[in-house]
């Protein structure tokens, strides 16, 4: 059997530090010099350091902490379940096991004993208790989606939000789009708030008020919509960017019940890995995230994190997200809209 690894007192003893340097280091923690940082991670990967205090497992753990707590089904998200597909290829493909944890296990004592060598975190809110637990243990993080509050060794991988929703934007204005609504407001995460806080400069930038109307999973109806579809003349919503992958089907769905017709009523454009709104009548507008290359980059800088003296070198990693433009979202001719085809 193998014996039970370098500890953290063997890690300063070999660095010639104390063992609080140490742990600081590892965990991005207190006021270490980036050199003196450096050193102790050499020194701790060079001793085959795994923070749970054994022999490394060559596995890694991934986990959707956003609503850690709550018992939901992230997998039935087609953001998640390719994201998922994707890091585990890499992951094995990379000699590594990957381990998928449920949703519903970030209160219990479970991130201070699992037996991985780094994790995944997706969509980490602020407060997150399960990194609060990983930091602890000094376990390599990666994150999808920028952290809350960043540490000066953090790595992410990410898409720039704010250069999507301008896109996004422009794009419905330039399809004669006036007044356009933002389904948001929902989640913790960095993903939201970034889009949320792009519309309204875009916005402000062009004198009018944001309208946000709240995203709710479970009103498969719409009916968030139905005041604002409701509101006469030019204070209803010519067009609407969806935030998450269900509010598509929420818009179809109150546009129907309020009889306005897309596009020639309403665009709309929805953040979704979901391939059913490309076959749909209208077929609707998307934005891509690119899960898959994410959750590869991902996996990619964990392994760098675990395996390499240098490590991932700390920031973001940035995926370009993609409008693909569909019939929800163009323009209608002059001669549509006075009835004629």
């Amino acid at each position: 059997m193998p014996g039970p690894g370098p500890t953290i007192a063997d890690i300063a003893r070999a660095a010639e530090v104390s063992t609080a340097t140490v742990s600081h280091a590892l965990g991005g923690t207190g006021r270490v010099g980036e050199s003196t940082r450096r050193r102790v991670r050499e020194v701790a990967a060079a001793l085959g350091y795994s923070a749970r205090r054994g022999p490394r497992t060559r596995t890694l753990g991934l986990a959707v902490t956003t609503y850690a707590g709550s018992a939901w089904n992230y997998v039935e998200i087609a953001y998640f379940s390719r994201l998922l597909t994707a890091a585990t290829a890499a992951a094995h493909a990379r000699g590594y096991a990957l381990t998928v944890l449920p949703a519903d296990r970030g209160a219990e004592p479970l991130w201070h004993t699992l037996a991985v060598d780094g994790m995944l975190l997706l969509d980490s809110p602020a407060g997150d208790p399960v990194l609060r637990a990983l930091r602890a243990r000094g376990l390599p993080v990666v994150f999808d989606g920028r952290p809350p509050d960043p540490r000066p060794g953090d790595v992410w991988v990410d898409n720039d939000h704010e250069a999507t929703t301008r896109e996004v934007l422009d794009h419905l204005a330039a399809s004669g789009a006036r007044r356009i609504a933002l389904h948001s407001a929902y989640g913790r995460e960095h993903y939201t708030q970034a889009v949320t806080s792009a519309h309204a400069r875009w916005c402000a930038e062009r004198g009018t008020a944001p309208m946000v109307v709240p995203f709710d999973p479970e009103d498969g109806a719409g009916h968030a919509f139905d005041a604002v579809f409701a509101t006469p003349g030019g204070e209803r919503p010519d067009a609407v960017y969806c935030v998450y992958d269900p509010g598509g089907r929420q818009v179809l769905a109150a546009a129907a019940r309020h009889g306005l017709r897309i596009p020639r009523d309403l665009r709309l454009v929805c953040a979704s890995e979901d391939p059913s709104y490309a076959a749909g009548e209208p077929a609707v507008s998307t934005v891509t995230l690119r899960p898959e290359v994410i959750g590869e980059s991902a996996v990619d800088s964990l392994v760098a994190l675990l395996e390499s003296p240098q490590g991932a070198p700390p920031g973001q990693r940035t995926v370009p997200a993609a409008l693909a433009v569909r019939t929800s979202s163009l323009a209608v001719r002059t001669s549509a809209r006075r009835g004629s085809v």
